[in-house]
C-alpha cells in the first residue's frame, strides 16, 4: 500500500459526493471516503496522491461512470431541452447544461471515406459566412465541414481522403474546380434537389419571357344558359361567408342579370 512507504509524511481522508442512478425512483448519492497522501520528498514532481476509483468515477467527477453513460445517451437521443425534461422525470438530477457538457465531451466519431460524396454549401451566418458541408450519400450522415466554399479546401480534403468515386454536388464552379483538382477520375453529378431547382428556374424564365404571348383574358360574364327549372329571383351562387372578401359584393340573380336577359330574348322564336 502507499501508506507503507517510508517517504509518506501524512495521510488525509476526505469525502466525495457522487450522484448515481436513481434507486426506486429516488435520487441516490454515494458518500465516498477517499484517502489522500502527501509526499515529503523535495524532488517529487507530484506532491499529492489520491486514492483512485477508476471503475466508479473519473477524477474530480460528481457523477458515477454509469450515470454519465446514461446522460450521454439521453443527450444524444433527445438533445438538450427535451433530454433535461426526461432526466428530471427519471430522477437523474441533471439540467440541460449538464447534458450539453456530456455531449460536447464525447469524441468526434470517425467515419471512413465515403464512395459517394455529397458537396453543398451551408450558411453559418446567412448572407455573411458560408461553409462547405460534406456528407456520405449512401450512409446519410455528415462527414466533415470545411471553413469556406472555395475550391482549395475541397481539393485538399479529397487528396487527404482517397477513395471517392462519385461527387454529388450543386452547380457551383468552385466545387467543380475543387473536385477536378482533388479527384480527377471521379464522376461529378448533380443531386435531385439542384436538378429540380434548375428546372424550376428555367421554366420561370421561359414563362416570364413569353408573358405577353400567354396572357389569358378573364371572361366578362358567364355565357352558360341557366337551367329551365331554376325559379325566378333565386341566386345561383353560394352565400358569402361573414367577413370574407366578397361579403359586401352584391349578387345579381339569374332573372335580373342583363346578360341572361339578352340570352333569353335571343332564344325566343
Amino acid at each position: 500500500m502507499l501508506t507503507d512507504a517510508p517517504f509518506w509524511d501524512s495521510l488525509i481522508a476526505y469525502q466525495r459526493r457522487l450522484k448515481d442512478l436513481p434507486l426506486a425512483e429516488q435520487g441516490f448519492v454515494i458518500r465516498l471516503t477517499v484517502r489522500r497522501s502527501i509526499c515529503g520528498a523535495a524532488d517529487c514532481p507530484c506532491r499529492t496522491f489520491a486514492e483512485p476509483f477508476s471503475r466508479l468515477a473519473a477524477p474530480h467527477a460528481r457523477f458515477t461512470t454509469r450515470l454519465n453513460h446514461a446522460l450521454e445517451r439521453v443527450g444524444l437521443a433527445l438533445a438538450v431541452r427535451a433530454g433535461a425534461r426526461l432526466a428530471a422525470r427519471l430522477g437523474f438530477g441533471a439540467g440541460r447544461m449538464t447534458l450539453l457538457r456530456r455531449v460536447m465531451a464525447l469524441p468526434d466519431p470517425r467515419f471512413s471515406t465515403p464512395r459517394v460524396l455529397g458537396v453543398d454549401d451551408c450558411a453559418i451566418r446567412r448572407g455573411q459566412t458560408y461553409s462547405t458541408l460534406l456528407a456520405g450519400v449512401e450512409e446519410h450522415r455528415v462527414v466533415d465541414v470545411l471553413p469556406t466554399r472555395e475550391a482549395g479546401p475541397l481539393a485538399a480534403w479529397l487528396i487527404r481522403h482517397p477513395g471517392v468515386e462519385i461527387i454529388c454536388r450543386d452547380r457551383a464552379g468552385a466545387y467543380a474546380e475543387g473536385a477536378r483538382r482533388g479527384v480527377p477520375d471521379a464522376l461529378q453529378i448533380a443531386d435531385r434537389f439542384h436538378l429540380w431547382q434548375g428546372l424550376g428556374r428555367a421554366v420561370e424564365t421561359c414563362v416570364a419571357a413569353h408573358r405577353d404571348c400567354s396572357a389569358i383574358l378573364r371572361p366578362v360574364a358567364c355565357c352558360r344558359r341557366p337551367p329551365d327549372w331554376l325559379p325566378a329571383g333565386r341566386r345561383t351562387t353560394r352565400r358569402p361567408s361573414a367577413g370574407g372578401p366578397s361579403a359586401s359584393r352584391p349578387r345579381t340573380p339569374w332573372s335580373t342579370s342583363p346578360v341572361i336577359a339578352q340570352m333569353k330574348s335571343e332564344a325566343r322564336p
